[in-house]
């Protein structure tokens, strides 16, 4: 075989192990499987699932070692158990449901890229409430492991209030809380996100920092009277219009001074670097209307045009974890 065909095939195939392992999470298998192990009669009992599926699926994941297989009983690994625990902090599963909800938009590609907008698209096993509460929480997953870092690389950071735009979870205003002991901050989100960061913002010992607001952000004004805005992961899934309509809005929320930070992937000229934000904007094409990924100068342009000054790239990385800040005049 031709090194080249080869190296085409082996690229194209990794949707396999993403696909078993993803399909065990959605199912919830791993919390069902004790300490002591399980028959696949009994765990498929348990799932309310069929005797061959769950045989073909625990056999696949005995081979990719995400299981162990004694005999006729199936573990999950010691090593293992706290990323596939859906309550365990080290967990993954919605991070792995979130990436099978992907994956069902992905595979219509070639659809999207005929047409310019996503595919129809069917929820998950878990039903479309399953998909969201998924995608809310794997931005925590995603998102805690570096936000204490990626916050500490922006210090001296110096104000009073902030506002958390699109906050999820809450997993970003609770590390700049943590790094800012005086400050406070307003968080703001849709109902779904907004009850989820209360729950987190209660068990971090934040909760009496943080003002929570609902709204949607496409719709509504944002809350005032702010000095600082942290808008994460939000400008890749709008068009660069809707990012200056929304930068606009952040401006009119800011105090005189007061500072905007964007964290996205931030592009090259030429589109293709990094890599994982030229995979990003394929995600966007499958999954919005008009997002995609945008480069430094376009930033600047949008910034510049909802009146933000001195625009500039404060922390640079191949990821989602880049940061531009901008000050309101």
């Amino acid at each position: 075989m031709l090194p080249e065909k080869k190296w085409i095939l082996d690229m194209t195939d990794g949707f396999r192990p993403t696909a078993v392992v993803g399909a065990a999470a959605e199912l919830g298998l791993f919390d069902l499987i004790p300490d002591e192990g399980i028959t696949v009669p009994e765990l498929a009992r348990k799932a309310n699932a069929s005797l061959r599926g769950i045989q073909v699926l625990a056999d696949a994941l005995a081979a990719l070692e995400v299981l162990e297989k004694k005999g006729d009983r199936y573990f999950v690994p010691p090593k293992l158990r706290p990323v596939l625990s859906e309550n365990s902090p080290e967990t993954a599963i919605p991070m792995l449901r979130h990436r099978m909800s992907m994956m069902r938009g992905w595979s219509q590609l070639a659809w999207a890229a005929k047409a310019g907008f996503p595919a129809p698209k069917t929820s998950g096993i878990r039903g479309p409430d399953g998909d969201l509460q998924a995608f809310v929480l794997a931005m925590d997953v995603i998102s805690r492991e570096v936000a204490d870092d990626v916050v500490r690389q922006l210090l001296p950071l110096q104000f009073k209030k902030m506002l958390d735009v699109g906050a999820g979870p809450g997993t970003w205003t609770f590390a700049f809380l943590r790094a800012i002991p005086e400050a406070r901050a307003i968080l703001f989100d849709l109902p779904h996100a907004v009850s989820l960061a209360r729950q987190k913002a209660e068990q971090a010992g934040l909760a009496d920092r943080v003002e929570f607001v609902v709204g949607d952000f496409y719709r509504d004004e944002l809350p005032s009277g702010v000095d600082f805005v942290w808008v994460s992961a939000i400008a890749h899934q709008n068009s660069r219009e809707q990012n200056r309509e929304l930068f606009r809005k952040v401006y009119r929320a800011l105090e005189p001074g007061g500072q905007i930070a964007i964290r996205d992937i931030v592009m090259d000229a030429s589109r293709t670097s990094p890599v994982d934000g030229a995979l990003f904007a394929i995600n966007m094409l499958v999954n919005t209307p008009a997002g995609g990924t945008y480069t430094l100068d376009e930033y600047r342009e949008d910034l510049m045009a909802a009146g933000f000054s001195e625009p500039h790239l404060r922390i640079r990385t191949e990821n989602m974890n880049s940061v531009i800040l901008a000050h309101r005049r």
